[in-house]
């Protein structure tokens, strides 16, 4: 018996010796934070976490990194990049959100960039070619072992601009693996801005087809914007990856190779929580994020009694309480019959105890002012039944809507009230939100429908100077939830 063991013990060690190990860390929709919320996130814990582990990896991000916080709105974007630049991030792709300063704002992110940007379907208009800064895959060389890293840009920028133009994202993908796979790396990672399961953005992805179509030439896809979290999640043996946002966690992806041919073996991912008690912070990176921060902006403003948090908190709701609490007051200062709130405009809760500027900022970053439009109740009906994905974008007030769902989950057997009284199709109706939705941005694109005379500014006044308002005229109320609820 000894024997046997010792044989199956010499046998299995050459197998160990010979698979070699390649690090990749991950991060997606850091949208600015730098710094750790309640006890987590923030760079300073992500440099300590790299100094811990595997040494020689790569350091990825799957975009949206120039916006979300003070310090990267009112730098339009480049002290995300300064700080990206000082962690020494390999790559990262181009998300939705590095549009928030319009097309023109994108050319100083990318020439200020450190680190590689790589987008195979992301074009100058004028000239079909890839803008300056910017390559369709890099190949990298770590510890012998060659990771050709391709970029999928995300296709529906905040900001629309005519100097820029996307292809196909599969098709963009094939033709630079054709390229890549001429150079034999070891290891083929896609970076996406986009994400296997994208409910929150209401949309249909395409990401899974990578595994489907590609499938043992793409060995692990990096992916975001949805503000997932997905570990080894396998599809035609690729692995995907996402990694959540506002820098809370950092993905870590083991990939081994063959140690004698280098052809890939396997791969598996870890999420790391940046929890500081548990990985402490980085004391020069600590002190650089420091020397980022914006002034003026850690005036507490009012008191919360309460958590408002910006996610349901009973099955049988689709409704927040932050969410609604925005609504209630956009419908307050508007005067509408009904206001709208895009539930994926809400970044974080708002926690209990004083309030900052710097929170209201990092709850709603975006400088949207609310507009007036006039609908009539077909439109309404419309625009809600499609709004569900299968979860709800929006939240409401003045408005309420129950509804029963199938075992499959699908949404069915809407009903809609206004003030209580059934929505009729021909009746027309006051409603109010954010300008951005309201101008057909991202899920609010069946307002592009409405012609502009139906539009008016309800005030020069945005969102987070509503919510500041309110928290200083306070005491603030959490609203009770239910508006949007099942049968």
């Amino acid at each position: 018996m000894r024997k046997t063991w010792l044989l199956t013990v010499f046998l299995f060690v050459p197998l160990l010796l010979a698979a070699k190990t390649t690090t990749i860390y991950h991060t997606s929709d850091v949208h600015g934070f730098f710094y750790p919320k309640n006890g987590q996130g923030g760079f300073a814990a992500l440099a300590a976490v790299l100094k811990e582990g595997p040494q020689g990896y790569l350091l990825l991000d799957s975009g949206d990194f120039s916006n979300g916080t003070v310090e990267t709105r009112n730098s339009k974007g480049l002290k995300g990049v300064q700080m990206m630049n000082r962690m020494s991030y390999d790559a990262a792709t181009i998300g939705n959100h590095e549009f928030d300063f319009k097309g023109e704002g994108l050319a100083p992110l990318l020439a200020n960039a450190q680190f590689a940007v790589l987008a195979a379907n992301f074009f100058e208009t004028a000239t079909g070619k890839y803008p300056p800064s910017v390559l369709p895959y890099k190949i990298f060389d770590e510890n012998g072992i060659k990771i050709a890293v391709i970029g999928l840009a995300n296709r529906e920028p905040t900001n629309p601009s005519k100097l820029y133009s996307y292809g196909k994202p599969l098709a963009a993908l094939e033709k630079a693996l054709k390229e890549v796979e001429e150079k034999e790396p070891n290891i083929v990672v896609v970076l996406v801005h986009d994400s296997l399961q994208d409910e929150k953005h209401g949309t249909q992805s395409y990401v899974g087809e990578i595994g489907r179509k590609f499938g043992g030439r793409v060995h692990v896809v990096l992916g975001g914007h949805a503000h997932n979290i997905l570990q080894n999640k396998y599809i035609g043996g690729t692995l995907f990856v996402e990694s959540g946002c506002n820098l809370q966690n950092v993905s870590r992806v083991s990939v081994e190779t063959d140690d004698k041919t280098g052809k890939f073996v396997s791969a598996k991912s870890e999420l790391i929580p940046l929890v500081i008690a548990q990985t402490g912070e980085d004391p020069d990176m600590k002190a650089y994020a420091d020397s980022l921060r914006e002034p003026g902006v850690d005036e507490v403003v009012g008191e919360s009694p309460a958590l408002f948090s910006r996610l349901p908190q009973r099955d049988d709701q689709q409704d927040a309480a932050l969410n609604d609490w925005i609504a209630d007051i956009i419908l307050d200062y508007s005067g509408a019959q009904i206001a709208v709130h895009n539930n994926g405009g809400t970044r974080v809760d708002m926690q209990k105890g004083p309030v900052t500027k710097r929170d209201l900022i990092d709850i709603h970053p975006f400088d949207n002012t609310i507009t007036l439009v006039n609908v009539d109740g077909r439109f309404l009906k419309k625009f809600i039944k499609k709004s569900f994905a299968p979860n709800s974008l929006y939240s409401y007030a003045g408005l309420t809507i129950s509804y029963k769902q199938n075992k499959k989950g699908k949404i069915k057997d809407l009903e809609i009230f206004v003030n209580g009284q059934p929505v009729q199709n021909r009746k027309k109706y006051t409603l109010a939100t954010n300008s951005y939705i309201a101008g057909g941005g991202s899920e609010g694109w069946m307002f592009k429908k409405i012609p502009a005379e139906y539009k008016k500014l309800a005030g020069d006044k945005t969102i987070r100077d509503l919510m500041e308002d309110a928290l200083r005229n306070g005491p603030v109320k959490v609203p009770e939830t239910g508006r949007i609820y099942r049968r």
